[in-house]
């Protein structure tokens, strides 16, 4: 029966020797879910005061080339894409709550049609760029520059790859985080901080067991969790606030 078929198919994949659930492979995208976890649970329970818009917004760039990300990379990850793809909708859906929200109380709206015009022609570019990059990448290598430059050009995770751009983005997670460094404390989201925290501390392992090696994720997702520890022990610290402010 199809059902019996699928229902093996789906158990081979998740006993897989090498991307099962016994290895970071299954771990690391799975950790990714609980951003997903956190914009629905924000959605749902909090009003859209709670958002930030700069985090949200760097999620929707985030998520769109981590799916490209997923595809390219070996072994591929079809539970990342599947998860950065409902990622950026529930992002998309947390950017228009907060957009609404901004307009209905007469407040500065920080995404202009500008913003949004340069974020289109940025994403635009980069789509052109995967295309063109093999050409450029050859006349690069064909010309004499320092070997250090060309072996940096030509590194399997390098600037004229995925491997580098995608990466690269997360690092805007933690600048978002950097920015809120000042943020009130209620209005910090401790699911998606708890979230960012773990993928972080995750994606740290599975960033040295991918193909490439990608030693710029290995960075950016340890400097994303000590970003987002910190936040959550901001939230902590205020908690334990509260009861000494009453009993004052």
């Amino acid at each position: 029966m199809a059902w019996r078929r699928n229902a093996r198919v789906v158990w081979e994949a998740i006993h897989h020797p090498e991307h099962g659930w016994k290895t970071t492979h299954f771990w690391g995208p799975l950790a990714n879910w609980a951003l997903v976890g956190s914009a629905v649970w924000d959605g749902l329970n909090y009003g859209p005061e709670m958002i930030s818009v700069p985090m949200t917004m760097t999620m929707c760039v985030y998520s769109g080339l981590f799916m490209r990300f997923a595809w390219a990379v070996q072994p591929r990850n079809y539970l990342l894409l599947s998860c950065h793809a409902f990622n950026e909708m529930a992002q998309i859906t947390q950017l228009c709550r907060a957009y609404k929200y901004k307009q209905e109380r007469g407040e500065a709206i920080n995404i202009t049609q500008k913003d949004m015009a340069m974020a289109a022609v940025g994403c635009a570019g980069a789509a052109v760029g995967m295309k063109v990059a093999p050409t450029l990448q050859n006349k690069i290598a064909a010309s004499s520059l320092p070997a250090s430059v060309t072996s940096f050009l030509n590194h399997p995770a390098g600037p004229f790859t995925i491997f580098f751009w995608a990466p690269t983005t997360k690092w805007l997670l933690s600048a978002s985080n950097i920015a809120d460094i000042d943020r009130p404390v209620d209005k910090i989201s401790t699911s998606q901080q708890l979230a960012l925290a773990s993928t972080g501390l995750i994606w740290s392992r599975y960033s040295l067991v991918i193909t490439p090696v990608n030693y710029n994720l290995l960075v950016v997702n340890f400097v994303l969790a000590c970003t987002s520890l910190f936040h959550l022990s901001r939230k902590l610290a205020a908690s334990q606030d509260i009861p000494k402010v009453i009993a004052a």
